[in-house]
C-alpha cells in the first residue's frame, strides 16, 4: 500500500475542495448577480431609447406645427404690406388723376 494516503491527508483534501467548491459558488453567485444587473441596465436603456424615439418625433411634429404658424404670420404680413402699397398706389394715382381734372 505505498500509494495509498492517510486518513488525515484525505480529510485535508476534502476541506480544501469544500473550501475551493465555495469560493466558486460564491463567485456564481456574484456573476449571476452581475448579469441581473446587466439585464436590469439594458432593459432601462431600451426604455430610454424608447423614451427618446418619441420625444424626436413630437419635437418634429412641434417643429413643423411651429414653422406652419411662422409662415401663417409672414403670408399675414405680406398681405397686409401688398394691401397698403395697393392703397398707396391708389392714393396716389387719384392725387394724380385730380391734379390733371380727371374727376
Amino acid at each position: 500500500m505505498d500509494g495509498s494516503i492517510s486518513r488525515a491527508e484525505h480529510e485535508e483534501f476534502r476541506r480544501r475542495l469544500e473550501e475551493e467548491n465555495r469560493r466558486q459558488d460564491k463567485r456564481i453567485e456574484l456573476l449571476e448577480d452581475n448579469m441581473r444587473e446587466l439585464n436590469q441596465l439594458t432593459a432601462s436603456v431600451s426604455k430610454l431609447a424608447s423614451s427618446i424615439e418619441s420625444m424626436v418625433k413630437e419635437q418634429e411634429k412641434q417643429g413643423r406645427r411651429l414653422e406652419t404658424l411662422e409662415d401663417r404670420d409672414g403670408a399675414m404680413w405680406r398681405k397686409i404690406v401688398a394691401y397698403g402699397a395697393t392703397a398707396l398706389v391708389g392714393i396716389f394715382i387719384g392725387y394724380i388723376a385730380q391734379q390733371l381734372g380727371l374727376n
